[in-house]
Protein backbone atom coordinates (compact mmCIF):
# COMPACT_ATOMS: atom_id res chain seq x y z
CA UNK A 1 0.00 0.00 0.00
CA UNK A 2 0.59 3.42 -0.25
CA UNK A 3 1.32 6.01 2.55
CA UNK A 4 -1.68 8.14 2.50
CA UNK A 5 0.68 11.82 1.37
CA UNK A 6 0.99 14.65 4.76
CA UNK A 7 -1.17 17.31 5.23
CA UNK A 8 1.75 19.40 4.75
CA UNK A 9 2.86 17.89 1.28
CA UNK A 10 1.68 19.75 -2.09
CA UNK A 11 -1.66 17.58 -3.44
CA UNK A 12 -1.25 15.58 -6.58
CA UNK A 13 -3.85 15.65 -8.66
CA UNK A 14 -4.78 14.37 -11.83
CA UNK A 15 -7.72 14.63 -14.81
CA UNK A 16 -8.78 13.49 -17.71
CA UNK A 17 -10.96 14.85 -19.75
CA UNK A 18 -12.09 15.35 -23.69
CA UNK A 19 -11.30 19.10 -24.63
CA UNK A 20 -9.74 21.91 -23.45
CA UNK A 21 -12.29 24.61 -22.02
CA UNK A 22 -13.19 21.76 -19.77
CA UNK A 23 -9.73 20.89 -18.58
CA UNK A 24 -9.27 24.52 -17.76
CA UNK A 25 -12.43 24.39 -15.75
CA UNK A 26 -11.34 21.36 -14.13
CA UNK A 27 -8.07 22.43 -12.96
CA UNK A 28 -8.99 25.35 -11.77
CA UNK A 29 -12.07 22.98 -9.79
CA UNK A 30 -9.50 21.10 -8.39
CA UNK A 31 -6.87 23.31 -7.64
CA UNK A 32 -9.31 25.84 -5.72
CA UNK A 33 -11.00 23.06 -3.84
CA UNK A 34 -7.42 20.76 -3.02
CA UNK A 35 -4.36 23.07 -3.06
CA UNK A 36 -2.01 23.46 -0.36
CA UNK A 37 -1.91 27.22 0.66
CA UNK A 38 1.49 28.50 0.11
CA UNK A 39 3.63 31.94 -0.33
CA UNK A 40 5.01 32.33 -3.47
CA UNK A 41 8.00 34.66 -4.26
CA UNK A 42 5.63 37.38 -5.61
CA UNK A 43 3.11 38.08 -2.95
CA UNK A 44 2.96 41.40 -1.53
CA UNK A 45 2.40 41.86 2.29
CA UNK A 46 -1.22 41.49 1.69
CA UNK A 47 -1.68 38.84 -0.33
CA UNK A 48 -3.49 35.35 0.95
CA UNK A 49 -0.86 32.49 0.11
CA UNK A 50 -2.04 31.07 -3.35
CA UNK A 51 -3.24 27.79 -3.93
CA UNK A 52 -0.90 25.18 -4.82
CA UNK A 53 -1.01 21.17 -6.31
CA UNK A 54 0.97 18.95 -8.58
CA UNK A 55 -1.59 18.24 -11.55
CA UNK A 56 -1.00 16.22 -14.19
CA UNK A 57 -4.44 16.54 -16.86
CA UNK A 58 -5.10 14.70 -19.95
CA UNK A 59 -7.06 15.89 -22.61
CA UNK A 60 -7.90 13.14 -24.94
CA UNK A 61 -9.09 14.85 -27.89
CA UNK A 62 -7.02 17.99 -28.04
CA UNK A 63 -8.09 19.52 -31.05
CA UNK A 64 -12.39 18.62 -30.06
CA UNK A 65 -14.56 20.93 -29.89
CA UNK A 66 -15.69 23.02 -27.74
CA UNK A 67 -11.89 24.70 -28.12
CA UNK A 68 -12.50 27.94 -26.36
CA UNK A 69 -13.77 29.20 -23.06
CA UNK A 70 -15.07 32.30 -23.17
CA UNK A 71 -14.29 33.44 -19.76
CA UNK A 72 -10.16 32.38 -19.58
CA UNK A 73 -8.55 35.69 -18.45
CA UNK A 74 -7.91 37.70 -22.00
CA UNK A 75 -9.70 37.43 -25.38
CA UNK A 76 -9.83 35.77 -28.68
CA UNK A 77 -7.08 38.63 -30.02
CA UNK A 78 -4.88 37.48 -27.45
CA UNK A 79 -5.42 34.32 -27.93
CA UNK A 80 -3.88 33.95 -31.42
CA UNK A 81 -1.19 36.43 -30.65
CA UNK A 82 0.18 33.93 -28.28
CA UNK A 83 -0.69 31.18 -30.37
CA UNK A 84 1.53 33.08 -33.46
CA UNK A 85 3.97 33.72 -30.82
CA UNK A 86 5.08 30.35 -29.67
CA UNK A 87 4.39 28.07 -33.09
CA UNK A 88 5.72 31.11 -35.42
CA UNK A 89 8.15 32.93 -33.70
CA UNK A 90 6.48 36.53 -33.99
CA UNK A 91 7.38 37.99 -30.72
CA UNK A 92 11.64 36.41 -30.98
CA UNK A 93 12.56 40.25 -31.89
CA UNK A 94 11.53 40.99 -28.20
CA UNK A 95 14.67 39.17 -27.49
CA UNK A 96 17.10 41.24 -26.03
CA UNK A 97 18.57 40.28 -22.24
CA UNK A 98 21.53 42.40 -22.08
CA UNK A 99 19.19 45.54 -22.63
CA UNK A 100 17.10 44.26 -19.82
CA UNK A 101 14.50 42.88 -22.19
CA UNK A 102 12.91 39.59 -22.57
CA UNK A 103 15.38 36.46 -21.85
CA UNK A 104 13.38 33.71 -24.16
CA UNK A 105 10.56 32.97 -26.27
CA UNK A 106 8.95 29.46 -25.72
CA UNK A 107 9.63 29.24 -29.85
CA UNK A 108 13.15 30.38 -29.98
CA UNK A 109 14.26 27.72 -27.29
CA UNK A 110 12.04 25.06 -29.09
CA UNK A 111 13.38 25.99 -32.94
CA UNK A 112 16.42 27.67 -32.23
CA UNK A 113 17.94 26.69 -28.84
CA UNK A 114 21.68 28.09 -27.95
CA UNK A 115 22.67 27.65 -24.71
CA UNK A 116 25.22 30.11 -23.06
CA UNK A 117 26.57 31.34 -20.43
CA UNK A 118 25.59 34.34 -19.26
CA UNK A 119 22.34 35.66 -20.58
CA UNK A 120 22.67 38.97 -19.73
CA UNK A 121 26.05 39.77 -21.77
CA UNK A 122 25.77 39.81 -25.24
CA UNK A 123 29.32 38.81 -25.79
CA UNK A 124 28.93 35.69 -23.65
CA UNK A 125 30.54 32.42 -25.82
CA UNK A 126 28.02 30.68 -27.41
CA UNK A 127 30.35 27.52 -28.34
CA UNK A 128 27.36 25.41 -29.84
CA UNK A 129 24.90 26.32 -33.15
CA UNK A 130 21.51 26.96 -32.83
CA UNK A 131 19.35 23.19 -33.05
CA UNK A 132 16.23 23.08 -34.48
CA UNK A 133 14.34 20.40 -31.24
CA UNK A 134 11.43 20.38 -33.13
CA UNK A 135 12.73 19.64 -36.34
CA UNK A 136 14.74 17.13 -33.99
CA UNK A 137 11.33 15.45 -32.97
CA UNK A 138 10.09 14.96 -36.19
CA UNK A 139 13.19 13.68 -38.04
CA UNK A 140 13.42 11.01 -35.02
CA UNK A 141 9.71 9.76 -35.22
CA UNK A 142 10.00 9.63 -38.69
CA UNK A 143 12.94 7.32 -38.64
CA UNK A 144 11.10 5.22 -35.52
CA UNK A 145 7.80 6.09 -34.52
CA UNK A 146 8.28 4.34 -31.51
CA UNK A 147 11.29 6.30 -30.36
CA UNK A 148 11.48 7.32 -26.88
CA UNK A 149 13.99 9.86 -27.61
CA UNK A 150 11.34 12.39 -29.47
CA UNK A 151 11.68 15.74 -27.06
CA UNK A 152 13.15 19.32 -26.74
CA UNK A 153 14.00 21.14 -23.56
CA UNK A 154 14.01 25.10 -22.91
CA UNK A 155 16.30 24.95 -19.66
CA UNK A 156 19.66 26.67 -19.89
CA UNK A 157 21.46 25.52 -16.44
CA UNK A 158 24.26 28.04 -17.26
CA UNK A 159 22.06 30.76 -18.13
CA UNK A 160 18.53 30.61 -16.57
CA UNK A 161 18.59 30.26 -13.16
CA UNK A 162 20.17 33.41 -12.26
CA UNK A 163 17.21 35.36 -13.96
CA UNK A 164 14.57 37.11 -12.75
CA UNK A 165 11.66 35.46 -15.48
CA UNK A 166 13.22 31.75 -16.32
CA UNK A 167 10.64 29.57 -18.53
CA UNK A 168 8.23 27.92 -16.91
CA UNK A 169 7.90 25.10 -19.89
CA UNK A 170 10.64 22.63 -19.52
CA UNK A 171 10.26 19.87 -21.72
CA UNK A 172 8.41 18.61 -24.75
CA UNK A 173 7.83 14.55 -25.24
CA UNK A 174 6.44 12.94 -28.32
CA UNK A 175 5.88 9.49 -29.57
CA UNK A 176 3.60 7.95 -32.17
CA UNK A 177 1.64 5.18 -32.02
CA UNK A 178 -1.29 3.01 -33.80
CA UNK A 179 -4.65 4.25 -33.02
CA UNK A 180 -7.32 2.00 -33.69
CA UNK A 181 -7.93 3.22 -36.92
CA UNK A 182 -4.75 1.57 -37.87
CA UNK A 183 -3.43 5.25 -38.26
CA UNK A 184 -0.64 7.07 -36.62
CA UNK A 185 -1.32 9.01 -33.78
CA UNK A 186 0.92 11.56 -32.02
CA UNK A 187 1.01 12.11 -28.75
CA UNK A 188 2.48 14.74 -26.86
CA UNK A 189 3.12 15.93 -23.22
CA UNK A 190 4.74 18.70 -21.93
CA UNK A 191 6.18 19.38 -18.94
CA UNK A 192 6.24 22.47 -16.41
CA UNK A 193 7.93 23.48 -13.45
CA UNK A 194 6.02 26.31 -12.61
CA UNK A 195 2.11 27.51 -14.00
CA UNK A 196 0.04 30.12 -13.36
CA UNK A 197 -3.28 28.36 -13.85
CA UNK A 198 -6.10 30.95 -13.92
CA UNK A 199 -4.33 33.43 -16.18
CA UNK A 200 -2.05 31.24 -18.11
CA UNK A 201 -2.48 27.74 -18.41
CA UNK A 202 -5.41 28.02 -20.90
CA UNK A 203 -3.63 29.79 -23.44
CA UNK A 204 -0.36 28.33 -22.72
CA UNK A 205 -2.15 24.31 -23.71
CA UNK A 206 -4.40 26.23 -26.71
CA UNK A 207 -0.80 26.64 -28.55
CA UNK A 208 0.85 23.97 -27.43
CA UNK A 209 -1.70 21.40 -28.86
CA UNK A 210 -1.49 23.53 -31.82
CA UNK A 211 2.38 22.71 -31.97
CA UNK A 212 0.66 19.03 -31.65
CA UNK A 213 -0.92 19.41 -34.96
CA UNK A 214 1.82 21.07 -36.47
CA UNK A 215 4.19 18.40 -36.07
CA UNK A 216 2.00 15.89 -37.00
CA UNK A 217 1.35 17.45 -40.33
CA UNK A 218 4.45 17.81 -40.89
CA UNK A 219 5.44 14.13 -39.98
CA UNK A 220 2.77 12.98 -42.22
CA UNK A 221 4.12 14.76 -44.88
CA UNK A 222 7.67 13.40 -44.51
CA UNK A 223 6.00 10.05 -44.23
CA UNK A 224 3.55 10.02 -46.59
CA UNK A 225 0.71 8.68 -44.20
CA UNK A 226 -1.61 10.18 -41.93
CA UNK A 227 -0.53 11.15 -38.79
CA UNK A 228 -3.81 12.43 -36.40
CA UNK A 229 -3.82 14.40 -32.89
CA UNK A 230 -3.89 11.84 -29.92
CA UNK A 231 -4.15 12.50 -26.33
CA UNK A 232 -1.80 15.74 -24.93
CA UNK A 233 -0.97 15.26 -21.18
CA UNK A 234 0.42 18.57 -19.41
CA UNK A 235 2.00 17.78 -15.76
CA UNK A 236 2.99 20.88 -13.67
CA UNK A 237 5.20 20.28 -10.82
CA UNK A 238 3.16 23.50 -9.34
CA UNK A 239 0.38 24.58 -10.80
CA UNK A 240 -0.92 28.06 -8.78
CA UNK A 241 -3.79 30.19 -8.30
CA UNK A 242 -2.03 33.19 -6.62
CA UNK A 243 -4.02 34.95 -4.06
CA UNK A 244 -3.92 38.47 -5.04
CA UNK A 245 -6.17 36.84 -8.02
CA UNK A 246 -8.88 35.44 -5.60
CA UNK A 247 -11.73 37.88 -5.73
CA UNK A 248 -11.73 37.37 -9.60
CA UNK A 249 -10.86 33.73 -9.33
CA UNK A 250 -13.96 33.35 -6.55
CA UNK A 251 -16.40 34.79 -8.79
CA UNK A 252 -15.66 32.37 -12.19
CA UNK A 253 -15.90 29.48 -9.50
CA UNK A 254 -19.22 30.40 -8.72
CA UNK A 255 -20.36 30.45 -12.68
CA UNK A 256 -18.54 26.89 -12.69
CA UNK A 257 -20.83 25.13 -9.62
CA UNK A 258 -24.10 26.78 -10.53
CA UNK A 259 -24.57 26.66 -14.62
CA UNK A 260 -23.77 24.26 -17.22
CA UNK A 261 -20.14 23.75 -18.68
CA UNK A 262 -21.70 24.11 -22.30
CA UNK A 263 -22.85 28.02 -21.56
CA UNK A 264 -19.07 28.66 -21.11
CA UNK A 265 -17.69 27.27 -24.15
CA UNK A 266 -17.53 27.47 -27.96
CA UNK A 267 -16.56 26.10 -30.67
CA UNK A 268 -13.62 27.25 -32.77
CA UNK A 269 -15.65 27.95 -35.95
CA UNK A 270 -17.75 30.45 -33.96
CA UNK A 271 -18.71 33.26 -36.36
CA UNK A 272 -17.73 36.17 -33.13
CA UNK A 273 -14.25 34.11 -32.06
CA UNK A 274 -13.11 33.43 -36.38
CA UNK A 275 -13.86 36.93 -36.76
CA UNK A 276 -11.96 38.47 -33.95
CA UNK A 277 -9.48 36.03 -34.35
CA UNK A 278 -9.24 37.31 -37.95
CA UNK A 279 -8.64 41.12 -36.98
CA UNK A 280 -5.90 40.07 -34.73
CA UNK A 281 -4.21 38.86 -37.11
CA UNK A 282 -4.55 41.62 -39.31
CA UNK A 283 -3.59 43.50 -36.02
CA UNK A 284 -0.26 41.28 -36.21
CA UNK A 285 0.84 42.14 -39.21
CA UNK A 286 0.89 45.58 -39.25
CA UNK A 287 1.98 46.07 -35.94
CA UNK A 288 3.34 42.80 -34.03
CA UNK A 289 4.16 44.75 -30.89
CA UNK A 290 1.01 45.32 -29.91
CA UNK A 291 0.27 42.53 -27.62
CA UNK A 292 1.90 41.50 -24.09
CA UNK A 293 3.08 38.16 -23.23
CA UNK A 294 0.75 36.77 -20.28
CA UNK A 295 2.71 35.92 -16.87
CA UNK A 296 2.90 31.73 -17.09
Amino acid sequence: MTAAASPADIPVISITVGCLPEAWEKAVLAVWDKGLEIKTQYDKPEDPPSKDATVIVTITNPLGEPRIHKNFPGGPAELEAYRLEVVSGIHDHWIDPAAGKWTYTYHERLFAYCPVENIRDAGSPKPFGRVDQIQYIIDCLTQVAHSRRAQATTWMPTADPSTDDPPCLQRVWCRLVDNEEGKLSLNMNTHWRSRDLYKAWFMNVYAFTDLQRIIAERISKKIGKPVTVGRYVDISDSLHIYGSYFDDVAKEIEKMRQSPFAERAWESTHPAFEMMTKEAREKLAQDPDWYAKPAD
